[in-house]
């Protein structure tokens, strides 16, 4: 014990934040993991969806009320305003004061109007804005602290937030009968107690709420990136409120639980690529790009098989995870896990496209998949029901993939490299095999004991092949 705490000491600042994330992340899951099953056997599918509706309407204001300005342009301003780091999140942080304070001179006196759109009561909204001004100050707080390298605090207020967050809502579910809105407030109080003390840190630590220099800084940066942020919010979430007006929030209740289990691996696909892409540059710029041809297929493989694991087994992860109640989001599961390959080959195209700093390409990709996500919705949602929008959402990332192509074959040939650094073909085929493979999958939930079967043979042979992962792994790694 003594040689792990010693080695520990010993490690590069770096080395310890990173770890530190990661151990955090997880136990994050994990906790949400675990408590999830509860509130969704609960909750009603109408309460659940009241919360999906929640969750989506706020992603969306978000975008507005803070330009995102945590993210997009705050890395390069830590740098650029090194010496006055905190009168900067200041500053940025007041402009989400004045956005949200245009929001309530509008919404206030038209709230009526406003409620019938968002389907929420007026408290929920306002419970919304101050989460979203609260959360935004974390964010630019632990941004800071991320940037420096000190992830004690931000490690110690994310485990307190998240065992906290399930504990008020169990007991605010427990008693009410507004069990939807009670598991509302239980996890946005809270955040947005801890969030109120952080913005009160970063206003007596920076003392600057309007700065001429800093908000045309994050202006400038970030308003050409609302376009992108939007589509990508409306293109993830739009389903869910056309299913809640065309149909009613039980039916997006069902619908948020079949995406929020399809989608269980994102965060999988996340860490992989947090590791591949800086290999990935570092490839790119040693002009070593025909090694990633491996690489990448030997991960869409990975994920591809994960995926399946959920597909195939989705009837019984669904009753475990949520109950009878949730039968209907069976079939939903296919289509939107199958996209999450599609969102991967995404993502390897999109690296490409952010290493040589051309992000309108993937602007016009994300909006014109947003609009063809909607209009699909539109006209077969009522004919068809919630599994529709799960194929919209599929047919939706395939526009997506697609434009991500061509935009990084019309990058690299403008930049005269190679295009060397990813086998198509199999990237094809390996698609192909894994719907055909999914979609078995899906004929075969009444036959529990032939899914388990194969699955024990495949499992079997990734086991026996595991040194193909692994030796993936330490290529990215450098070991």
């Amino acid at each position: 014990m003594s040689a792990i705490v010693e080695k520990w000491r010993k490690m590069p600042q770096t080395v310890k934040a990173s770890a530190a994330y990661t151990v955090c992340s997880i136990l994050q899951k994990c906790i949400s993991f675990i408590t999830m099953p509860f509130f969704m056997r609960m909750l009603s599918t109408e309460q659940f969806g009241e919360v999906t509706l929640y969750g989506t309407w706020s992603g969306i204001i978000t975008i507005f009320l803070t330009l995102n300005l945590a993210y997009g342009s705050f890395a390069t301003a830590m740098v650029k305003f090194e010496n006055d780091r905190d009168g900067y999140i200041s500053s940025v942080q007041g402009i989400s004061i004045y956005l949200s304070l245009v929001f309530l001179v509008i919404y206030l006196p038209l709230r009526d109007s406003f409620n019938v759109v968002f389907e929420l009561p007026t408290p929920i909204i306002l419970l919304m804005i101050a989460e979203i001004i609260t959360l935004n100050s974390w964010m630019l707080w632990s941004g800071k602290k991320r940037f420096e390298y000190k992830w004690k605090s931000i490690v110690a207020l994310t485990l307190v937030n998240s065992l906290l967050s399930p504990l008020l809502a169990f007991i605010i579910v427990f008693n009410t009968e507004q069990r939807g809105l009670g598991r509302i407030y239980g996890f946005a109080i809270p955040g947005i107690v801890i969030g109120l003390v952080l913005f009160a840190i970063n206003a007596v630590r920076g003392k600057k709420t309007l700065n001429k220099e800093y908000w045309e800084y994050a202006l400038r940066f970030n308003i050409p990136l609302i376009a992108y942020y939007l589509s990508q919010i409306i293109f993830n979430m739009s389903d869910r409120i056309m299913i809640s007006h065309i149909i009613d929030t039980d039916a997006a209740g069902v619908y948020g639980a079949a995406y929020t289990l399809a989608m269980i691996l994102t965060f999988v696909l996340n860490a992989i690529n947090n590791s591949y892409e800086p290999w990935f540059f570092s490839q790119l710029k040693a002009g070593k790009h025909d090694e990633n041809r491996s690489v990448s297929l030997a991960i869409a493989l990975l994920m591809s098989l994960l995926l399946c694991g959920i597909i195939w087994f989705a009837p019984e992860v669904i009753f475990i995870y949520a109950g009878d109640q949730y039968d209907g989001a069976v079939y939903v599961v296919l289509p939107v896990a199958m996209s999450l390959l599609l969102l991967f080959y995404s993502q390897l195209f999109i690296n490409v496209e952010f290493y040589y700093e051309r992000k309108k390409e993937l602007v016009w990709a994300s909006i014109g998949s947003a609009v063809i996500n909607i209009v699909l919705n539109w006209f077969l949602i009522p004919r068809y029901g919630i599994v529709a929008a799960g194929y919209t959402t599929f047919v939706s990332y395939i526009v997506f993939v697609f434009c991500n192509y061509l935009a990084m074959k019309k990058i690299l040939k403008q930049e005269n490299v190679k295009d060397d650094m990813f086998d198509y073909k199999k990237l094809i085929l390996l698609l192909v095999a894994f719907c055909i493979i999914s979609a078995t999958g899906a004929l075969l939930y009444s036959f529990l004991w032939i899914r388990i079967v194969v699955a024990v043979a495949v499992l079997t042979a990734m086991i026996i092949k595991r040194n193909y992962f692994i030796d993936m792994y330490r290529k990215i790694k450098g070991k």
